[in-house]
């Protein structure tokens, strides 16, 4: 398994700075997860470029930060399924 990469300087989906450390792998420096303050993208570390590099992450879902500014609604969570 690859190592955690350093925490991005800029949220992949929206170019924000403000990303931070939510979680740590149970086992020492095998991933983190991180997270947007701005949009609430989050990501694992060990995931592909395509979801963890802002030059990878695809063009048709990045946001801007008038598009967050402007979004009708954020969708809710819905709540767990009952088991």
């Amino acid at each position: 398994m690859t190592a955690p990469t350093a925490s991005p300087a800029v949220c992949p989906r929206c170019s924000d700075e403000a990303v931070r450390t939510v979680a740590h792998s149970p086992v020492p420096d095998v991933w983190e997860v991180l997270q947007c303050a701005r949009c609430l993208y989050m990501w694992r570390t060990t995931e592909p470029a395509r979801r963890t590099s802002p030059g990878a992450y695809p063009e048709r879902f990045r946001m801007t930060a008038e598009d967050i500014a402007t979004a009708l609604e954020v969708p809710a969570v819905p709540p767990l399924a009952a088991r």
